[in-house]
């Protein structure tokens, strides 16, 4: 198996030298990076496996790093930073990180949402091929998994890369009710602890881009237990 290669993008230097010698320590090749300009440049440069980047940066934010970054690059993102807030988690889930850690944070979770990150990386990889599911189609609603594009009714809807995989996810699993438990686990993919409301947040966030817009009733509540897509005529 071939070294799994990570990109640190921390101004604080102490905190990345830590960092750094807890993920070599584990295996991993580690590169450093001090600023966002420098960050972006060598996150797009396709050589890591995984990016762990910073919001509060030098030059250029962790934010305009990462909506910069997925221009170009799916790279795995898991952002660290000193802010707690809701809506900073939620800014930076929607421009496509793939998880998010607060500081300060003990190692053990880090490396724990490292782990769970490139496992889910690994297992996309196949996914159409093990699904067999390009193209997944409910009331109208068309996702080409392999383009990324979503329409309505043949009209195109700009959905986020997490309003994406949550919509994936759901119609992968079209007519069973999904928990928000395995929500959190397959599309955030770690485990739910009951202390976020993220999975109806982004629930909201479809329904008022595809429901609400187009007058379709796509995303059932079932109440007690979660969400589960059909079709009109079942």
């Amino acid at each position: 198996m071939s070294e799994i290669k990570i990109l640190l993008v921390e101004d604080e230097v102490k905190l990345a030298r830590f960092v750094e010698l807890e993920l070599c320590h584990e295996g991993y090749s580690v590169v450093k990076a001090f600023t966002g300009r420098e960050g972006l440049e060598l996150a797009s440069s396709g050589e890591f496996d995984l990016v762990l980047l910073d919001i509060m940066l030098p030059e250029l934010n962790g934010m305009e790093v990462l909506r910069r970054l997925r221009r170009t690059s799916d790279v795995p993102v898991i952002m660290l930073t000193a802010r707690d807030e809701t809506m900073d988690k939620v800014a930076g889930l929607d421009q496509g990180a793939n998880d998010y850690i607060t500081k300060p944070f003990a190692i053990e979770e880090l490396l724990a949402r490292i782990r769970a990150t490139l496992r889910k990386q690994v297992a996309g990889e196949g996914s159409y091929e093990k699904t067999g599911a390009e193209t997944l189609t409910a009331c109208g609603v068309r996702l080409d998994a392999r383009r990324h594009i979503v329409t309505v009714d043949n009209t195109p809807v700009e959905l986020t890369k997490r309003e994406f995989d949550l919509l994936q996810y759901l119609l992968l699993n079209k007519g069973v009710v999904v928990t928000r438990d395995m929500l959190m686990e397959n599309v955030w993919d770690y485990d739910f602890d009951g202390g976020t409301n993220a999975v109806d947040v982004y629930i909201r966030f479809l329904r008022t881009k595809i429901d609400e817009v187009f007058d379709k009733k796509l995303i059932h509540t079932v109440r007690g237990v979660g969400y589960v897509i059909r079709d009109e005529e079942e």
